[in-house]
């Protein structure tokens, strides 16, 4: 990933996040085989590669190299972008941290992989049309890290 294209556009977000954003995805097999500390290590040699290369480019502004267990997905995703840690370009609540343990640990605790069967949604209603309530917002956790000339 550190060698990957990588682009810093802070008045087009939806390149960056096309453009710089990635997936992994591990089968049970692989999983097992994989530690946090292993997993960790190359997520923090991948934002110091990054860094390096956002200096070598002469970017001068701001940029954060993130990484979240998108649940939904069953995957580990990073992205680069030219935003701080608390503008990241999600659209529900996210906690950032500087602790990644804790997100690759639930990416590789993940035994449902984000699969849900068709037949466990046949019938199924929201929970505010269920119950006339709105449901309860949770936050998940994001482990950002700094990779900007201003950092």
């Amino acid at each position: 990933m550190a060698d990957e294209p990588l682009v810093l556009e802070p008045a087009d977000r939806r390149v960056e996040r096309e453009t710089n954003t990635w997936s992994l995805d591990a089968a049970d097999e692989d999983r097992s085989s994989l530690s946090v500390a292993e997993v960790v290590d190359a997520f923090e040699r991948t934002a110091a590669a990054i860094r390096e290369r956002i200096r070598d480019l002469g970017f001068s502004g701001v940029a954060t190299f993130y990484v979240w267990h998108d649940e939904q997905a069953g995957q580990l995703r990073c992205s680069t972008g030219s935003v701080p840690p608390d503008a990241l370009p999600f659209s529900g609540t996210y906690v950032a941290s500087d602790e990644l343990g804790p997100v690759v640990e639930g990416f590789l605790a993940d035994s449902e992989r984000g699969f849900i069967a068709w037949s466990d949604l046949e019938g199924v209603q929201s929970l505010s049309e269920q119950t006339g309530t709105e449901p309860e917002v949770t936050s998940f956790g994001v482990w950002v890290s700094s990779v900007g000339a201003s950092h």
